[in-house]
């Protein structure tokens, strides 16, 4: 169950990533075989094998030697490896928070609508997998859209986007510059700053997942106090990060930049899975060292 209210969002959803995701993804980023990391961990090659296709795990110790083959947070790993990964509660946005789920092969795609609680308009972030699935999950209190802006253009992040373009005729659409943005993207740069909608949107440029890939830090305008949201797109996910399609040492960048400059209590919407914060990802997230 979540709640969508002014300054708050309880959620329930599962981790977009289990263990098996973390250890394929960390494999791939150190450049390790299955043979060659249970070698250097100390851990039985078929058991590695089975926790990578979900139907097993490992003990705390062992947890810890393949964190530090590989790099990780071993405190986090160990969280994820034990189902027991903590999930803070989203507070003290001074706006109202709309986060759209729609199902993504075995797990959820998100976008999310900013809105002064006062307001049938909004902000969008991210389009969603297709017309009508977002149909399905629109907020009925949102009527009128002031921007929308694209994380970047995998397919699940964008699908709704020609139906939305039909529905609200004349809105905006931001996004990353790059070969792969649609037609009519008013391409934003890093460290642009809009004002749209009662909102302030600074723009982060954050390649890796893709090459064209933004983070926006969102915050209300005239707000005094209270938190800003941040959406990754597919850079950071409650206990992960999204697949380096274009380049690892880039998406590792990028996360260092994000948990570096952005305010620790700042609110985290992910592309997939449950929101989170900052400052939980910074002391738990496997790849946040």
């Amino acid at each position: 169950m979540e709640r969508h209210a002014r300054g708050v969002v309880i959620e329930r959803a599962p981790l977009e990533d289990e263990l098996g995701d973390v250890l394929d993804k960390a494999m791939r980023h150190a450049g390790l075989t299955e043979q060659e990391l249970a070698t250097r961990a100390r851990v039985d090659v078929n058991r590695l094998h089975d926790a990578i296709d979900y139907r097993g795990t490992f003990d705390p110790d062992e947890l810890v030697r393949l964190a530090d083959v590989l790099g990780l947070n071993s405190t986090g790993l160990a969280a994820v490896g034990s189902g027991r990964y903590p999930l803070p509660e989203a507070t003290g946005l001074p706006f109202c928070l709309y986060p759209l789920r729609m199902a993504y092969g075995i797990g959820v795609a998100n976008a999310y609508v900013t809105a002064d609680c006062s307001s049938d308009g909004g902000l969008l972030f991210d389009c969603g997998t297709d017309a009508e699935a977002l149909r399905r999950v629109w907020p009925s209190r949102i009527r009128r859209l002031e921007a929308i802006f694209l994380t970047h253009y995998d397919t699940e992040h964008v699908g709704g986007l020609a139906e939305l373009r039909a529905r609200y005729p004349g809105v905006p659409v931001f996004g990353p510059g790059g070969d792969d943005a649609p037609g009519a993207i008013v391409a934003l740069k890093d460290g642009a700053a809009l004002e749209v909608g009662g909102f302030t949107v600074r723009v982060l440029h954050t390649p890796g997942h893709a090459e064209s890939h933004h983070c926006y830090l969102v915050s209300a305008t005239r707000a005094r106090g209270g938190q800003s949201l941040l959406v990754t797109g597919d850079l950071l996910f409650a206990g992960s990060v999204g697949g380096c399609y274009f380049c690892r040492d880039r998406l590792i960048a990028s996360l260092n930049r994000i948990c570096r400059e952005v305010p620790v209590e700042t609110v985290v919407a992910p592309g997939h899975g449950p929101m989170t914060t900052i400052k939980n990802e910074r002391a738990y997230n496997p790849f946040v060292l």
